[in-house]
């Protein structure tokens, strides 16, 4: 091609090539991406009134006792409740100057969904600088959205939520034997929950075992000692001289244990048998292993899962096997560190055929699982309208000072714990404690009928307060509010 002005030879246009954002941009562009999503699932399952006493209002009240400078007291687990005597996770603290500012339930929330997402940052990261930019965009979103992490997300709140993006970090940098690195970022695991101690003890074994050189390995070691030392110290002795009954409360859940179920049995032979029975629990394992196209179960680093599955696996809890709540959003950054990490060491799995295969079994996973986790009420109506119960609810309730004290019932709860003291309807003695509550509401359309409150003792405490003279001040559409005269 010539220039008819200049009758020079100019090279032809060509279309300008697509180019991928960097490691670090792609990463922060998942990381926000997934902040909003979960801002808004979290924020509108609250909204309509889907959020719980238990837990959204126990860790509010627990972060409002903090934020004003006293021990967290949570009158909703019972009458001067120390709430590190339940599970030990002073971490929470760090979470008072944000609610000082803003008194509300949805600051917690909005905590826990930048530090969830906050886990794809490291992982998109290091899966676009191990397989490139396709990887890390399936892989990070597909962090993002997978089960364990949505489902926590939308479950109220937990404290378990700081350890997620320290697991990630960690994760990354054991992969990358950066031991002192690694051990840094899980080493305040355990100020987060007491069974985390263990994982913290197995970074340390992972530390100790493919560390090369002395320093690795006495570092391992020493960390093994204080995870370990961490979980003993924490359950023996922390949460005994916390809790108003002076011992552990979830002892009784392990096999052996005075408390537990018949079925657990003692025997240390059947141990083994109850890591695998009943099968709800094969349920558990398949979607553990579906999300990473079962490619990340060849890592060494999926062992990091090993001390929480197994506690989970091995008591009488049956909400602990299965693939709901938030016990498994731990899980969620170590089986993907687990696929990258397989990727990086094993060249066979990056070619292209075979790679794309990969990605795209964990992009199918993703998209099955958010058809049926709460992700999806993004794209339902219903998420965007605000029932007439919920306007009813709302409106109800405002006829209650702040500062006053309320007996409540389980899903009304965390509309009051911002501005008045807060106890649940079906708690002894009521009325006639010391210092009765001034309010009683209760829902009758409550669906949590069974915990904490059984719908046949929220009704049987409805009656005892009226017989002490509390006056009905409404009764509409399943909502009683009751006032003390």
């Amino acid at each position: 091609m010539i220039d008819n002005l200049t009758h020079r030879r100019v090279p032809p246009r060509t279309a300008p090539r697509r180019t991928w954002p960097g490691p670090q941009r792609m990463a922060l562009a998942v990381t926000g991406l997934f902040f909003v999503l979960y801002v808004v699932v979290s924020v509108r399952r609250h909204e309509r009134m889907l959020s719980a006493a238990y837990d959204l209002g126990i860790f509010e009240q627990a972060v409002r006792a903090y934020a004003h400078g006293e021990a967290p007291i949570v009158a909703l687990k019972g009458p001067g409740y120390n709430l590190l005597g339940d599970h030990f996770h002073p971490v929470l603290a760090l979470l008072a100057p944000a609610y000082r500012l803003f008194p509300t339930p949805l600051t917690l929330l909005v905590i826990q969904a930048a530090l969830m997402a906050l886990a794809c940052l490291p992982l998109t990261r290091w899966a676009h600088r191990t397989a490139g930019p396709v990887a890390g965009l399936v892989i990070g979103c597909s962090a993002g959205a997978s089960w364990g992490i949505v489902s926590a997300v939308s479950y109220d709140f937990h404290e378990i939520a700081f350890a997620v993006p320290l697991l990630a970090f960690g994760v990354e940098a054991l992969a990358g034997r950066r031991w002192r690195a690694a051990v840094l970022w899980v080493l305040p695991l355990v100020l987060v929950k007491e069974d985390l101690g263990l994982t913290v003890a197995a970074v340390g074994a992972y530390t100790a075992w493919y560390g090369r050189g002395r320093r690795s390995r006495w570092l391992g070691l020493a960390v093994v000692l204080f995870g370990v030392a961490a979980t003993v110290l924490e359950m023996a002795v922390l949460l005994p001289m916390a809790n108003p009954h002076g011992s552990f409360d979830y002892w009784h859940q392990l096999p052996g244990s005075a408390g537990s179920a018949p079925s657990s049995g003692g025997s240390v032979l059947l141990l083994p048998l109850r890591l695998v029975w009943p099968p709800v629990k094969w349920l558990l394992f398949a979607m553990l292993a579906a999300p990473i196209a079962a490619v990340g179960l060849r890592s060494p680093l999926v062992l990091l899962c090993a001390p929480t599955l197994a506690w989970r696996l091995l008591a009488d809890n049956v909400h602990y096997w299965q693939p709901s709540y938030h016990y498994s959003a731990v899980l969620m950054p170590i089986l993907f560190a687990g696929l990258i990490e397989v990727l990086g060491r094993r060249a066979e799995f990056r070619r292209p055929a075979v790679l794309r295969r990969i990605l795209l079994g964990c992009a199918a996973f993703a998209a099955l699982t958010t058809a049926v986790y709460p992700l999806h009420d993004l794209f339902l109506p219903s998420t965007w309208q605000t029932s007439a119960h919920v306007r009813t609810a709302h409106r109800l309730l405002d006829r209650i000072p702040d500062g006053a004290s309320v007996a409540s019932s389980n899903r009304l709860a965390p509309l009051l714990v911002s501005r008045t003291t807060v106890g649940l309807v079906c708690q002894e003695p009521g009325p006639y404690a010391p210092t009765p509550p001034d309010w009683v509401v209760a829902d009758r359309t409550d669906p949590t009928v069974k915990t904490p409150c059984a719908a046949a003792k929220t009704a049987r405490m409805l009656d005892i307060y009226r017989v002490a003279g509390y006056l009905t001040v409404a009764e509409e559409d399943g909502i009683t509010v009751l006032r003390r005269p």
